[in-house]
C-alpha cells in the first residue's frame, strides 16, 4: 500500500483523492491520540510479522469519526496486504459474503464496517469463515440441495462497529484483539490540527490549532472538518490569513460555539428547557420538536450532551440538567431543574 508523506499529495490538489482520505495517517506511529490501541496493535501486528502468520481477526468499536477506517488501512499498510473494504448493510445475504470471501488472496485485510448492521444469515456464514477458513455453498434449491465446502485463503477480518452491544456472542468471541476507542484529548486533536493545516499548506499556530480542537468534540473528523472551514474562510474574507480571531468568526458563522455545540445540539436544549420545562420527556417528542429524526438525536447529538453533562438519561425521559441552563442563559424552573417533579412528556 503507497503511503502518503507528510506533505500534501498532489492528487489531492487535483481533486483525486478526498481531502478526509489525503489527510489519513498510514503509520501506526502517525496515528496519534490513542497511545494505549497503538502500543496493543503494534504487538499484535508484530507479533504475526515474526512467526509470518495472517494476523487475528481485529475488531474496532468506538463512535463515529474516532478513526476506526484509518487503523483498518494502516493494519495493511503496516502487514504490507492489499484490503478490501465492504459494509454491514451491504451484504445480506450469505451468498453475497460467500463471493467476498472466496475472492480473497492470502493474508488480504477485509474491512467490514458496521458489521453490527449484517444479516443474521451472513453472520453465520462468517462465523464459520472466521474460524475454519472455508464457507459452504449451497447447490441446488429444494430437498435435493447440497452443501458444498469452499476453502478460503487465511485473510484477516478488521471489523469496526459503532454499537458493539449489538454483536452476538458468538460473533465478537472470534475476534482475536479487540480495541475500544476513546475520545481524543484537545491536546491530541490540536496535534491533528496542526499535521492537517501541513497536509492542506494552511499557515497556523499553536493556539489556533487549540482553538479548533477544543470546538471538535473530541472527534478528529469533525476537527478536520473545521480546519477545512476556517481556512475557507479566511481565504474569503481574511486574505488567507488565519489566527485566533478568524477561527473565531468562522466557527460563529458556521453555528459551532465555544463547547462545540452546534445548531441541532442548541436546538435540542432549548426544547428540552422552553417548550418542555426542562423534561422528563421522551426522545420522539423531542424529535418532532426539533424536526429531526429521533435516530438522528441518539446518535449524534445525545451522546455529546450527555457526555458533556448538559442532559440526562431517565426512565421517564430526556432532562436538562443545571449545566444546560446556565450554558443557555435562561432561568431554571427550582433550584434542581434535573429533579423537577413534573409529568412527563411521553412518546
Amino acid at each position: 500500500m503507497t503511503e502518503i508523506p507528510d506533505t500534501l499529495n498532489p492528487l489531492a490538489l487535483a481533486g483525486e483523492i478526498p481531502f478526509d482520505t489525503a489527510l489519513r495517517p498510514t503509520k501506526l506511529s502517525d496515528f496519534g491520540g490513542q497511545e494505549r490501541i497503538n502500543q496493543q496493535l503494534a504487538l499484535v501486528l508484530e507479533a504475526a510479522q515474526v512467526r509470518e502468520a495472517v494476523p487475528e481477526h481485529i475488531l474496532l468499536s468506538g463512535p463515529p469519526g474516532l478513526g476506526k477506517t484509518t487503523l483498518a488501512m494502516i493494519i495493511a499498510n503496516e502487514m504490507g496486504m492489499p484490503i478490501r473494504v465492504t459494509s454491514g448493510p451491504a451484504i445480506q445475504h450469505s451468498g453475497d459474503l460467500a463471493a467476498i470471501l472466496s475472492s480473497l488472496s492470502y493474508g488480504e485485510v477485509l474491512f467490514l464496517d458496521e458489521i453490527h448492521r449484517m444479516s443474521r444469515p451472513a453472520e453465520e456464514t462468517l462465523y464459520l469463515a472466521m474460524e475454519d477458513f472455508r464457507v459452504d455453498v449451497m447447490v441446488g434449491k429444494g430437498p435435493g440441495a447440497t452443501s458444498i465446502p469452499l476453502e478460503i485463503p487465511q485473510f484477516t477480518l478488521v471489523g469496526a462497529t459503532t454499537r458493539a452491544g449489538l454483536l452476538p456472542s458468538p460473533l465478537r468471541d472470534r475476534f482475536g484483539f479487540t480495541a475500544q476507542l476513546d475520545f481524543y484529548e484537545v491536546s491530541a486533536l490540536q496535534q491533528i490540527v496542526q499535521r492537517s493545516a501541513r497536509l492542506l499548506d494552511v499557515k497556523i499556530d499553536s493556539e489556533t490549532a487549540e482553538l479548533i480542537a477544543s470546538r471538535s468534540r473530541g472527534t478528529p473528523r469533525i476537527s478536520n472538518r473545521l480546519l477545512r472551514r476556517v481556512r475557507d474562510y479566511a481565504q474569503v474574507y481574511a486574505d488567507g490569513s488565519l489566527d485566533t480571531s478568524t477561527a473565531a468568526k468562522a466557527l460563529e458563522l458556521y453555528e459551532v460555539d465555544e463547547l462545540g455545540l452546534d445548531r441541532l445540539d442548541r436546538a435540542v436544549l432549548y426544547a428540552l428547557c422552553k417548550q418542555f420545562s426542562g423534561g422528563p420527556v421522551g426522545i420522539g417528542t423531542l424529535a418532532i420538536a426539533v424536526a429531526e429524526e429521533a435516530e438522528t438525536l441518539e446518535e449524534v447529538a445525545e451522546p455529546f450532551l450527555i457526555r458533556q453533562g448538559f442532559m440526562m438519561r431517565t426512565p421517564r425521559g430526556r432532562v436538562a440538567t443545571r449545566l444546560a441552563w446556565e450554558h443557555l442563559r435562561l432561568t431554571p424552573l427550582k433550584d434542581q431543574p434535573e429533579l423537577l417533579d413534573v409529568q412527563p412528556y411521553l412518546d
